[in-house]
């Protein structure tokens, strides 16, 4: 198939076919998100349940389109490699860059031009390398025009051929790459850049969560399914997509929340799933911790369901009706993404989790 970049396939093609001949290197990958403001300090992670943590999160400065760690963060970040490997030495920290509060106008001005595109990969490399990170992560949410997705995918392409040559000048093993990306390869019509994914990225994080909230959602769903029966709207449709759109299985990771949401019921009689409801319960989005989650269904005696067919925990006592992903879903998941040969999964975030439950389900389930 033609080059849709000529000038870059001219130039560039022959220096990619040596810088893209890489392996991930990695059997699975078991990993989670962390922040600083995550309610856990990064001392506290029990690294040992874990093979990949991200540290999160990168900004983008729009006036430099240089990578930038706030002043707040920066001595958390500077040690969480360190910090991390005490537990687990073995354990692998990438640098998450983004984030679905950052700019994305930023990231779409940074995509756009050559320049600004060297500027931000470079500064990436340099930092990851400074602060002990093995890896850098883009959580750019979203792109929002055809002409976006075609930059996101000549990003990545020039940043694997940097990673390249910055390991091979150092005589360092290359960083590794990868993305956290929408749960399935397509969102408001416009379509990833599969190949430049494929052929520039060591696995991709597919966030198969935040389907649905109580915030606009008027009847009570599971906002991370594994299966939709009546629809798309599922982490395994999600996976089929991207695998049917040409991403090896073994370059997906799936994304799971440790975190639910809480509907208010129009009426405490009618509680299963797709029963109407008036918003969610508390203040903001609804959204609550694992942990918030579990202390609730003690306090309140609220009865709980796990529904195979669709693979999601919920809970509901009064008025007030959560879904989440509870160690039965989540086990369920984690078995799914190993018998369908996916690398692996994640999880947003390990501040939410309770006493590791999840985590050490998670690992258990995976069986490594």
């Amino acid at each position: 198939m033609a080059s849709k970049y000529p000038l870059f396939s001219l130039f560039f093609l022959p220096l990619l076919s040596l810088h893209f001949n890489f392996s991930t290197g990695q059997a699975f990958v078991n990993s989670v998100y962390w922040f600083p403001d995550s309610g856990l300090a990064a001392s506290d992670i029990d690294s040992t349940l874990f093979t990949h943590i991200f540290c999160a999160f990168a900004d983008l400065d729009s006036n430099t389109n240089q990578v930038t760690i706030s002043s707040s963060n920066n001595a958390q970040f500077s040690q969480f490699t360190k910090t991390v490997q005490l537990k687990n030495p073995s354990v692998k920290t990438l640098l998450s860059i983004g984030g679905g509060s950052a700019n994305k106008t930023a990231f779409a001005s940074m995509a756009s031009q050559s320049a600004s595109r060297k500027s931000f990969i470079d500064s990436s490399i340099n930092l990851a390398r400074s602060y002990g990170f093995h890896g850098l992560d883009l959580d750019w949410e979203y792109p929002q025009s055809t002409s976006e997705m075609a930059n996101l995918g000549v990003l990545l392409d020039e940043w694997r051929a940097a990673v390249a040559t910055e390991a091979e000048s150092a005589g360092q093993p290359p960083l590794l790459l990868t993305a956290a990306f929408y749960y399935a390869p397509s969102i408001n019509g416009l379509n990833y850049p599969v190949q430049s994914i494929s052929n520039s990225l060591d696995w991709i994080n597919l966030m198969a969560y935040d389907f649905y909230d109580p915030s606009w959602a008027k009847v009570t769903n599971s906002h991370a399914a594994l299966y939709d029966p009546s629809g798309p709207i599922s982490g395994s449709y999600g996976v089929g997509s991207w695998i049917q759109a040409g991403v090896s299985p073994k370059k997906l990771v799936l994304g799971m929340p440790f975190y639910g949401y809480a509907w208010r019921l129009v009426d405490a009689n009618n509680h299963g799933l797709m029963a109407p409801a008036d918003g969610p319960v508390g203040s903001g989005n609804g959204a609550m911790r694992y942990g918030e989650i579990l202390g609730f269904i003690a306090e309140n005696k609220a009865a709980t369901v796990y529904n195979g067919t669709i693979v999601s925990n919920y809970c509901y006592a009064g008025t007030t009706w959560i879904g989440y992903d509870g160690t039965q879903s989540i086990s369920a998941k984690v078995s799914y993404a190993k018998q369908e040969g996916l690398l692996g999964y994640f999880a947003w975030h390990v501040g939410q989790d309770n006493n590791w439950d999840l985590s050490k389900q998670a690992k258990q389930a995976w069986g490594a």
